[in-house]
């Protein structure tokens, strides 16, 4: 499809959605207060009572009473607008689309094969748990809008950094170093998690990583990992920074000259270390010059509008709002759509189709939100045989509720399914498939007895994933993304130098990491014949090789567990960075 801004066909139908939308709003917005005041995180309880607040049960009993007035005043237009609303939902696309228009044609398109037939793509993807702000409390999460645009700034903070490369010259070095760290200016600590405080995003370019990665030797230090603190920790505004990159410029293409400052920086940053056959890092910041971010949970329609604001000088191609409302099409989502999917994806290259399909099955709470699966082609530009490249990325949130694993098998069925259609449909001969990835939060484990069946899908079959050994079994580096909702503002995991520290320390882990779901019936025996204690990692970013032109070879460059959004989320999100090289030797047809 011919992808346009608006997901509407014409002005007219956006325009009467608008005034729907804008008469539903103050209603939605009282309730929200209603239950927000009325529920508490713990982060402010734990404030109240250092301050010795007593004033709170006032501030509940008469902020519920206006609010409910307030509610009750607002829901006739509410209804009016839901009127207005609800029937131009048949003729809405399932998703918004934004465009940041280049200062070039040429800053859209990647020169790394055309130049030199390789080129590495960062992918990552994040729960980031953006539901209005009275729903987020019951996850222990509040103030969704700061949130929204504290994790944009964060997001753009890592991003932005030059990638450098460091080889420790010792008998002890496990390979090379990444600066994932601390090579920015630090700040004050955060006295909300990490979220009050929020640094400047570098002033840099950037270098074609393919080709150009700054590489510096360390002299031989006493330990091959070394780490640095960095307080991320300025507050968040509504004027937010602006990096100096194009917003569709491609990270290979970016330029900078990494000095002194750097490698003094990056020598004292979190190393990459190497857990078998993929190096992995544990980061305090996002991976730098990431290509493609796969959000979950931004249900909040104002807090989306805050990400983009951010993001959009960094990744120029954005969808947001995805997803189904009401009950457009009755014949294929179960239920009455109140929420969106809560999938948000942001780019730096441009998206040539892209394509949203609701799961059909879904059961109790998640069946408000339209859940699915979101398929995007992005051009990545030609290669040396000036042949068209171009990349597929796949995006989902499957059903999260515990021992209903049947749902979810069914669903990656139809992952699979959908992908695979996409993928015929938009596919063209003169083109060469450099990745296919699929990401998102899969609500499953790899460890849980509970979620056997799951883990043996087929889906990983189709799919690598580079953390897991096996079905139930992690590599012994692998850390669990799903942290423990009441520990989120203690002292050991509320900002991300001490997310870090405490995730990498298996004993201290214990407390902030989910632990696995027993079977219906059984005791929990976890780990296992001295296996490492993991937890539950339930975000997953798989790619496959086989459907990718036959001229490329995949290597995996990088998988990242960070911890930049601690204070922000429930979830750790994870990175990985792929390195595809073209065999100029072989064809297409081979």
């Amino acid at each position: 499809m011919a992808l346009r801004a608006s997901p509407f066909p014409n002005g007219f139908a956006a325009g009467i959605h608008a005034v729907g939308w804008v008469l539903i709003l103050p209603c939605f917005w009282f309730l929200d207060r209603l239950i927000a005041v009325c529920k508490s995180t713990t982060l402010e309880k734990t404030q109240r009572l250092e301050q010795e607040c007593y004033l709170h049960p006032l501030k509940i009993f008469f902020g519920s009473i206006i609010f409910f007035v307030l509610f009750l005043a607002s829901s006739p237009l509410a209804l009016l607008g839901f009127l207005l609303w609800a029937p131009l939902q048949v003729c809405r696309r399932p998703f918004s689309y934004h465009q940041q228009i280049p200062a070039s044609a040429e800053k859209q398109t990647h020169w790394g094969f055309e130049r030199e037939g390789k080129a590495s793509f960062g992918f990552t993807t994040a729960n980031l748990c953006l539901l209005p702000d009275s729903l987020a409390r019951f996850n222990n999460l509040g103030r969704t809008q700061h949130r929204a645009a504290a994790i944009g700034q964060h997001i753009v903070q890592g991003v932005c950094r030059p990638h450098v490369h460091i080889f420790v010259d010792s008998p002890s070095s496990c390979g090379a170093l990444t600066p994932s760290d601390s090579i920015l200016s630090t700040g004050q600590p955060s006295s909300y998690g990490a979220i009050d405080r929020q640094a400047q995003p570098p002033e840099s370019h950037f270098s074609d990583r393919a080709s150009d990665e700054a590489q510096v030797s360390v002299p031989k230090p006493s330990s091959a990992v070394l780490s640095e603190s960095s307080d991320e920790t300025e507050e968040p505004s509504t004027d937010l920074p602006t990096p100096l990159l194009n917003s569709n410029q491609n990270s290979n293409q970016q330029q900078t000259q990494a000095g002194p400052w750097i490698a003094s920086q990056a020598s004292r940053s979190q190393g990459l270390r190497q857990g078998g056959d993929v190096p992995w890092v544990v980061s305090s910041l996002f991976p730098a010059s990431v290509d493609m971010l796969c959000l979950e949970e931004v249900f909040d329609k104002r807090a989306a509008q805050k990400l983009i604001h951010v993001l959009k000088p960094v990744f120029g191609h954005i969808l947001y709002d995805i997803g189904v409302y009401a009950c457009q099409p009755p014949c294929r989502c179960s239920s009455f759509k109140f929420f969106n999917s809560g999938m948000f994806l942001a780019s730096r290259f441009p998206v040539l189709q892209a394509q949203y399909h609701c799961f059909p099955n879904s059961r109790g709470e998640d069946a408000l939100a339209a859940k699915g699966l979101l398929s995007a082609k992005v051009l990545i530009g030609q290669n040396q045989k000036q042949k068209k490249v171009v990349g597929y990325f796949n995006c989902t949130h499957l059903h999260a509720p515990e021992g209903e694993g049947e749902i979810r098998c069914e669903q990656m069925n139809l992952v699979t399914k959908w992908i695979s259609e996409f993928q015929a449909a938009n596919s063209q001969p003169d083109e060469d498939v450099v990745f296919d990835v699929l990401c998102g939060d899969f609500n499953f484990d790899n460890c849980s007895p509970d979620d056997t069946l799951e883990q043996n899908h087929s889906v990983f079959d189709e799919y690598k994933d580079p953390c897991r050994a096996g079905p139930g079994k992690e590599k012994p580096w692998v850390i669990g993304t799903l942290l423990e909702q009441p520990t989120l503002y203690e002292e050991d995991v509320n900002t991300p130098e001490n997310l870090q520290r405490t995730i990498e320390t298996e004993e201290i882990r214990k407390r902030y990491i989910a632990h696995p779901v027993p079977a219906k019936g059984c005791p929990l025996v976890y780990p296992e014949n001295g296996e490492p204690w993991i937890g539950r990692r339930i975000d997953y970013i798989l790619y496959r090789e086989n459907s990718i032109a036959k001229n490329y070879q995949t290597e995996i460059e990088e998988v990242t567990f960070i911890t930049q959004l601690a204070g922000l989320t429930d979830h750790i999100p994870v990175g990985l960075r792929l390195k595809v090289i073209m065999d100029s030797n072989l064809s297409d047809d081979e």
